[in-house]
């Protein structure tokens, strides 16, 4: 295991957080292998914005399982129906977690939410890419500005993760688990994405766009270091493939 792999001396989480962990963990444990690396890119206090690539539905929780042995509780932006879910739901709730209502228009309150956990001194959790990957090869998709927002805004550091392995426990799109063998979760945190010189500026879509590119760009800088691969020298844009999922499903 790499650097980041040991515990640190934790911020105080929520009870409904801490049974979660109680009883998801030693499954981690069991099901995984951990190779953890950049752990001390993440602050052990105050406001920050974690951006994970996104590979497979469980890949929440070999990340939290990380972020949690750096001594931080993790603040998901994660959609609204998971919170209505029996017994799932009310950990979520009790756990702060932060729901994200899908449509045009909608996400203003998800994003008001993150805003106040940040200024609160919380490390909050983003998906750049918004869902799980539908690049074939698993490389990160073009992100979306959510995580640049809240970086630009607040002036929180924004770190890059990059995350393999999660999608040979559980595929993507599927709910199919992979019990055997122990699978090699990477996670390797990398130094805050450089934000610097766009702050202070007039917050438009250009700069926005800047800033999710070097977001994504050091990424899959990180995640081509974990594969020992070449990434595409663009990333995916969803926008311009309609193609189906894999596994055959076409996306919502």
């Amino acid at each position: 295991m790499g650097s980041g792999g040991g515990r640190r001396r934790r911020e105080r989480a929520r009870p409904a957080l801490r049974v979660a962990v109680a009883l998801v963990e030693p499954l981690l444990l069991l099901l995984t292998r951990r190779d953890w690396q950049g752990g001390e890119h993440v602050p052990r206090r105050g406001g920050v914005v974690l951006c994970p690539n996104h590979l497979s539905h469980v890949d929440p929780l070999t990340f939290a399982h990380f972020l949690w042995r750096q001594g931080r509780s993790p603040r998901f932006l994660a959609k609204e129906s998971l919170f209505r879910a029996p017994v799932l739901g009310a950990v979520m709730r009790g756990a702060e977690q932060i729901p994200v209502l899908r449509g045009a228009g909608s996400a203003g309150g998800a994003y008001a939410a993150a805003l106040e956990a940040l200024r609160g001194g919380a490390a909050v959790c983003v998906y750049p890419e918004g869902t799980i990957t539908r690049d074939p090869d698993g490389w990160p998709m073009l992100a979306r500005t959510g995580a640049a927002r809240l970086g630009l805004e607040t002036g929180a550091p924004v770190v890059p993760v990059a995350q393999w392995g999660p999608q040979e426990l559980l595929p993507p799109y599927t709910l199919r688990l992979r019990l055997r063998p122990r699978t090699l979760v990477h996670v390797h945190a990398g130094p805050p994405v450089p934000l610097d010189d766009l702050r202070g500026r007039p917050v438009d879509a250009e700069l926005l766009a800047e800033a999710a590119r070097r977001i994504t760009d050091a990424t899959t800088a990180l995640l081509a270091r974990v594969r020992g691969e070449a990434p595409p020298p663009e990333p995916y844009d969803p926008r311009r493939h309609a193609g189906p999922l894999p596994g055959g499903r076409m996306p919502a």
